[in-house]
C-alpha cells in the first residue's frame, strides 16, 4: 500500500498543477508577475550575481523582453544563452521567451566543434555570451550571420554589451509585448540531453512544460513562501535551470544561486543562506558523505533534499550523518514524460506510481535485446512486458491529444532524432510509447530501480553485466574516489570483459579491491581489468564521461594511466600490470 504521506504528496502535486489550467497565464513570468502583487519586496533570487526581489525580477525580465523587440529578433527565433549560473540568467530567458522567442540553454563546458554543433542543432541565429566565455566563442566557427552580445565587462571586445544596454529599456509589459505573448504550447526553451556519449540533442520545452514542472515539483516538495532552495546545479539543464527555479518562484519562495558545487563551502553557504531545500545530483551527496567533518554540517535548516541519482549505498550515510529529515528521489528526462517519485523514501528506489494514478501515467518495462538495444517482440509482433524484478527498458505511453498534456512528447529540434525515441505498435496496433533508453526493474511492491543505460550493459560469459551496478560496488571500496565501468573487446573471445577505470587516494590497495569485488559481485561481473587514471572527465551534471575511455579499450592514450589485469594463470586472485603486448596474459581468460 502507498503510505498516507505519499498519497498526500501526489494529491498536493495534482492540486498545485490545477493552478496551471485555472489561470489564463501562459508563461512562468506571467505567474511570477501575479505573485509580485503580494510578494513584490520578497526575495526571489540571491547569491551569484546579486539579488532580485519579485518586483525586481519581473522588472529585469521585462527589460530583456523589451530589448528583444528592438533587436529585430522575430517571434519564434532562437537565442542561444551561454552563461554561468547567476541571477540574470533567469531574467534573460524569462524575458526573451515572454517576447515569443525560444532560448537555447547551452552547456558552458562546450568548445570548438561541439559548441558549434550545439548552436547549429538548435537553429540559433543570436547568441548571448558571458564575458568569461567570450574567448571560447571567438575561437569557434559560428554559423554565418550569427549575432553576438556580451554580458559582463571582463573581456575587451567590440561586441555590444547587453548588460550595459538593458537599462535603457522599460521594465513593464508593453502593448507590443502583449501582441507577441506566446501560447502555452509554444516552444520556450531548448535544453540539451545530458548523456555522456554522442553529440547533444536539443529537446523542445514548451511554456506548458515549464509551468508543469514548476507546479508539480512545488507540490511534491510542499514548497512554501518561507522556503529557500540551494541551487548549485548548472542552469543550462532542466533540473538546475527550470525545476529548482520554477518550483520556488510559483509559490513565492526564493532560490540561492551558486556558480558551482564546493564540498568545503557547501555547509557554510547553506547555513548562511538560511536554505531549507537542497536540489542535488547523487554524486554531490556522495562527495559530502565522504568529506571530512564540517563545523556547520548539522546546524542547518534543511528540511528536504530533492534530486536524482542517489545510490542506495550512500543514502543512509548521507541522511543520518547530516540529519536530513527527508529525501525525495525522482526520475525524469528533459525530453520525455516518464516521471517517477520516491515519496516514501525507499532507499535505492527511484519511485513508484500509485495505483490510483496508474491510468494517468502509464509506464511499462519491456524486454530488449542486450546486443542491439531493440525491444523483443512476441509471435504477434507486440512487445513483451518484463516480469517482477526483471530488467528491461522503461517506456511511457504518448497521448494522442491535448486531453493529457503530461503525456505529450514534444521531441527534439531534429525530427529524425524525435522519431527514433517513439516506439510504435507496442501492445496494440497504432499505439505510441516514448523510449527512455534506460533499463529499470520493478519489484513486487511497485518500486522502480534504475539498472543502466541501454548500450552500457554488456554480455560476458553468457551473462548480462550492468555497468552502473558494478561501478557502484567499485566506488564503495576503500581508496577509490571515482569509478566508471565498461566492456572491452578481447581478441578471440565472445562478448566483452569488464574494465573499471578508477581514480584513487593513498589508501587504495589492489588486494582490498579484489576481496571487496568478490564479496559483493558474482564472479562473471567482477572486472578483469582496472585502469588507474589520473583523472576522469565529467559532464556539467557531474556524470563521469566514459565513452572515450571505452573506445581506447586496453590501451590508454594518457601516459599517466596504467591498466592492471586479473591474471588467473600466473597470479591467481590478484591484479598484475598489463604488458604492452599482452597476448600471453589474455590467453588465460
Amino acid at each position: 500500500m502507498v503510505s498516507r504521506s505519499a498519497v498526500n504528496d501526489w494529491v498536493r502535486a495534482l492540486q498545485y498543477k490545477k493552478q496551471l489550467y485555472a489561470s489564463s497565464n501562459t508563461t512562468l513570468l506571467s505567474m511570477i508577475e501575479d505573485l509580485a502583487e503580494t510578494r513584490g519586496d520578497a526575495l526571489a533570487l540571491f547569491g551569484q550575481g546579486g539579488q532580485l526581489t519579485y518586483h525586481g525580477l519581473v522588472e529585469r525580465s521585462y527589460c530583456y523582453a523589451n530589448w528583444t523587440l528592438t533587436q529585430a529578433i522575430a517571434k519564434g527565433d532562437v537565442v542561444g544563452l551561454l552563461m554561468p549560473n547567476c541571477t540574470d540568467y533567469v531574467a534573460i530567458w524569462l524575458g526573451i521567451t515572454q517576447a515569443g522567442c525560444a532560448v537555447a540553454l547551452i552547456n558552458t563546458n562546450l568548445v570548438g566543434d561541439t559548441l558549434a554543433h550545439a548552436i547549429r542543432v538548435a537553429g540559433a541565429n543570436h547568441l548571448i555570451v558571458a564575458d568569461s566565455l567570450l574567448k571560447t566563442v571567438t575561437a569557434t566557427k559560428l554559423p554565418a550571420g550569427m549575432r553576438v552580445w556580451v554580458h559582463g565587462d571582463g573581456a575587451e571586445s567590440n561586441l555590444p554589451r547587453i548588460d550595459r544596454d538593458i537599462g535603457r529599456y522599460g521594465g513593464e509589459r508593453t502593448n507590443a509585448l502583449r501582441a507577441r505573448l506566446p501560447s502555452r504550447r509554444d516552444r520556450a526553451l531548448l535544453i540539451y540531453t545530458s548523456g555522456t556519449t554522442g553529440a547533444p540533442k536539443a529537446a523542445n520545452v514548451t511554456h506548458e512544460r515549464v509551468l508543469e514542472w514548476s507546479f508539480w515539483f512545488a507540490g511534491m516538495t510542499d514548497a512554501q513562501p518561507e522556503d529557500r532552495l540551494y541551487n548549485c546545479l548548472p542552469m543550462y539543464h532542466s533540473t538546475g535551470g527550470v525545476v529548482a527555479i520554477g518550483s520556488m518562484l510559483v509559490v513565492g519562495g526564493s532560490v540561492m544561486i551558486r556558480p558551482r558545487f564546493s564540498v568545503s563551502r557547501f555547509w557554510d553557504e547553506v547555513v548562511s543562506g538560511g536554505c531549507t531545500v537542497f536540489q542535488y545530483i547523487g554524486e554531490l551527496c556522495r562527495y559530502l558523505a565522504r568529506s571530512e567533518p564540517q563545523p556547520l554540517e548539522s546546524t542547518h535548516r534543511l528540511r528536504l533534499c530533492c534530486g536524482n541519482g542517489l545510490r542506495g549505498d550512500v543514502w543512509d550515510e548521507f541522511q543520518s550523518r547530516f540529519r536530513i529529515p527527508r529525501i525525495l528521489e525522482f526520475y525524469a528526462a528533459t525530453e520525455g514524460h516518464v516521471s517517477l517519485y520516491n515519496c516514501e523514501g525507499k532507499v535505492g528506489a527511484i519511485g513508484r506510481i500509485p495505483a490510483f494514478l496508474a491510468h494517468r501515467f502509464p509506464v511499462e518495462i519491456i524486454r530488449s535485446d542486450i546486443d542491439t538495444g531493440q525491444p523483443l517482440r512476441d509471435d504477434g509482433g507486440f512487445c513483451i512486458r518484463c516480469a517482477i524484478d526483471e530488467p528491461g527498458e522503461a517506456i511511457g505511453q504518448i497521448s494522442g491529444g491535448s486531453s493529457s498534456p503530461e503525456r505529450q512528447f514534444d521531441g527534439y529540434s531534429d525530427p529524425k532524432a524525435s522519431d527514433a525515441k517513439v516506439l510504435r505498435d507496442v501492445f496494440s496496433v497504432g499505439d505510441r510509447w516514448f523510449r527512455t533508453g534506460d533499463l529499470m526493474r520493478k519489484d513486487k511492491a511497485g518500486y522502480y530501480y534504475f539498472v543502466d543505460r541501454i548500450g552500457d550493459t554488456f554480455r560476458w560469459k553468457g551473462e548480462n553485466v550492468s555497468t552502473a551496478e558494478v561501478a557502484s560496488v567499485v566506488a564503495a571500496c576503500k581508496g577509490v574516489i571515482d569509478s566508471v565501468v565498461y566492456g572491452v573487446a578481447i581478441p578471440g573471445k565472445e562478448g566483452r570483459a569488464g574494465m573499471a577505470a578508477i581514480t584513487t587516494d593513498e589508501s587504495f590497495d589492489f588486494a582490498v579491491l579484489n576481496a571487496h569485488l568478490h564479496a559483493n559481485l558474482p564472479a562473471y561481473a567482477c572486472p578483469l581489468f582496472i585502469r588507474l587514471c589520473s583523472d576522469i572527465p565529467r559532464t556539467g551534471t557531474f556524470k563521469l564521461m566514459k565513452n572515450s575511455l571505452a573506445l581506447e579499450g586496453l590501451y590508454p592514450s594518457m601516459p599517466t594511466d596504467t591498466v592492471w589485469f586479473k591474471d588467473q594463470k600466473v597470479c591467481p586472485g590478484s591484479f598484475v600490470r598489463l604488458a604492452s603486448r599482452p597476448d600471453d596474459q589474455l590467453a588465460s581468460i
